[in-house]
Parts: C-alpha cells; structure tokens; sequence
C-alpha cells in the first residue's frame, strides 16, 4: 500500500511500553506514563498542567463534589490548602457538613453495599454505597450548627457562603483537635464557597435553628457570584481542577462568564482545566460536559491547556496529589494567600 505524503507528520511519536521499576518515586512512575495510552497518559498530563499552574502566577479554582471527604479526602484537601496547592474551594455543602463532622470527632466508617438496608434504617445507620455513618451522631453535628455556631453571627446581616464558612472555621478551630478543609481555610485565608449550600445537612440545620428560634438567617448568594467575578478580574490568569462535576463546577465555569459580562464581552475563559470523571459527555450533562464544549461558552480558553481523565477521583486523585507533593513542592514555596481586591472587612481576613 502506498504511504500517504504526509503520514510523517502525524506518526510522530511511538508509544513506550511502559517499564517497571521498583525504585520509581510515584512522580517518575506518572512521567512515564505520559508515554502510554488512555487514562494513563491522561493522568500524567494533568500533572504536567497543575505544575504549569504552579509554576505561573495563576490562581487556582478545585471544585468539589461527589461524597468524597466520607469517603475518605478529608486530609488530601488539607493538604492542598496549607500547601497552597489551591486557592479557592467551591464545594457541595454535603463535603463541608462532613468535614465538620470529622473535625468535631466523630467518623465514617467501612461498609458493605450489599447491606441490609431496611435493616440499617433500623439500626440508625447511613449508607454511602460501602461507607457508613451514625445517624445520632449526624444529628449531634446539625445541633453544633444550629444550637452553637449560628449564635455566634450577626443576625441582622445575611452573610454570603464565603463569609459563613470562614466564621465557621474560625469557631471550629477552637474546638477541634483534627484538621479540617474548613479549619485549614480559615487559617490560610483560602476562600471556600457552597453556591448550593441549602442542598446538604448544613441547609436543613440553619432550616432547623430559623424555625425552632424563631430566626431568620439568610444568605446572599449573589455576593458569591460578584466575588469569584472579581476574583477572576483580579487574577492574571486562572485555573481549574475538577472532583466529579455538577454545581461546584458549573459555578467555577460561570465566574469567567460573569467576569466576561462585566468587561462587556472581553475574551477570558480559565486557562488551565483538569477533570476527573466518571461521567461520559454524550448525555448532554454537565459534569461529563468536556472542555472543548465549553470553550463556546467562554467558560474555557481557546488556547487553554486541559485534560479530562475518566476515572474514579478515589483511584486517580491520591495519585496525582502525591506525585505533585513529591515532585512540585518546590513550586509552592513562593505561593502566597491570594491577593484579590475585595473589601477587607466583607471578607473577614482582619479578625
């Protein structure tokens, strides 16, 4: 069969089976495989982007989702966050009430799937497919929030979820012994963000303590919207990594929307975008929607670097995190607590 002309110019570069090596640190094991197939060669590329984003002076948006601090993330999002890997959080609330239940001593624990679940209701036992927790000890954690924390905010004022989870922070942090993702963004002044905070225990909490006081907390959600539009307008450039999908990333995508309708029109769009997830994009929703999608959004630049690894965030993401611990702490020596020009005070950074 005659070659084509310029068959040379895409049958480039051969794949390398991949070798193994008992000596390999876990980021020379990843470097290798950029020379592999698939989600392999997917999750080595990530590595690459999250070091160019470290490297530059980006700031970096992690959204997320799922039941992933349950099902054991709790220290990895430490991690990030005292190490400034990240610097800003946009999460379910679900994360965030079960980071505040480990953090006020209690635990989840391993399961079976294929448990009686009839017999767990009976029993008090929630299920998180092989992961359980008590519901009595839930139920103490909704009363930290509603007979403690939410006494100690200004009831005239309706806070936005930023503000909410930084004083929320702040107040674990005196009685807490672990640490925490809400404990650990307070002490480095890393925004966290919940635009779907109503949609968790937290939600049914603040529900709980408005009725049984007879109080009317509120939140202004659109001030988070304004605020990550300004985070963006005040960041050279931004980048994003994504846990699953849904919410969390939908509203990181937006803040580059927003920011765009503020500067009528301007191009933006996230720079650099990692993905894992299990979600495939052919059903047209939006934590399988790809990158390339949103590049007709705006949400994502033209010439952005981006992966999306489809896999299971417990299989590849301790993976990735523990290659860019190993091979990229350097990069983060320099990083500060983003500078974004909000006002001080709303942010509550003086106390």
């Amino acid at each position: 069969m005659k070659k084509h002309p310029e068959i040379h110019k895409i049958l480039t570069t051969p794949i390398c089976p991949f070798r193994v090596d008992p000596n390999q640190n876990i980021d020379q094991i990843l470097k290798n495989m950029e020379h592999i197939s698939f989600q392999g060669r997917n999750l080595a590329r990530a590595l690459d982007i999250w070091k160019q984003m470290l490297k530059g002076k980006v700031t970096i948006f992690l959204g997320l989702s799922g039941a992933l601090i349950p099902a054991g993330f709790r220290e990895i999002m430490v991690y990030l966050i005292k190490n400034r890997y990240i610097d800003c959080l946009v999460s379910t609330g679900a994360n965030l009430f079960h980071d505040l239940h480990e953090c006020l001593g209690y635990y989840h624990f391993k399961g079976d799937p294929l448990a009686n679940d009839v017999e767990l209701k009976d029993k008090g036992i929630d299920r998180i497919y092989d992961t359980f927790a008590s519901e009595a000890e839930f139920r103490k954690t909704d009363d930290w929030v509603s007979d403690i924390f939410l006494f100690t905010l200004n009831q005239n004022k309706a806070y936005n979820t930023r503000e909410f989870f930084y004083l929320m922070g702040k107040e674990l942090s005196k009685v807490s012994k672990k640490d925490g993702i809400l404990t650990s963004a307070y002490k480095a002044k890393v925004p966290i963000y919940c635009p779907a905070v109503a949609d968790s225990s937290i939600g049914i909490s603040i529900a709980t303590y408005n009725r049984k006081f007879k109080k009317r907390f509120l939140f202004d959600v659109i001030a988070d919207v304004n605020e990550t539009a300004e985070i963006v307008l005040n960041s050279k450039a931004t980048g994003v990594i994504y846990l699953g999908g849904g919410v969390p990333k939908n509203f990181i995508q937006q803040a580059q929307v927003t920011a765009s309708f503020i500067l009528e029109d301007a191009e933006l769009g996230h720079k650099y975008a990692i993905q894992i997830t299990t979600d495939a994009p052919y059903w047209g929703g939006l934590s399988g929607c790809t990158f390339k999608e949103a590049l007709s959004w705006g949400k994502i630049h033209k010439k952005s670097m981006r992966v999306m690894i489809y896999s299971d965030a417990t299989i590849a993401f301790p993976f990735l995190v523990t290659a860019l611990a190993k091979g990229a702490k350097s990069l983060t020596k320099k990083r500060k607590p983003p500078q974004f020009k909000l006002d001080k005070e709303r942010l509550g950074f003086k106390s």
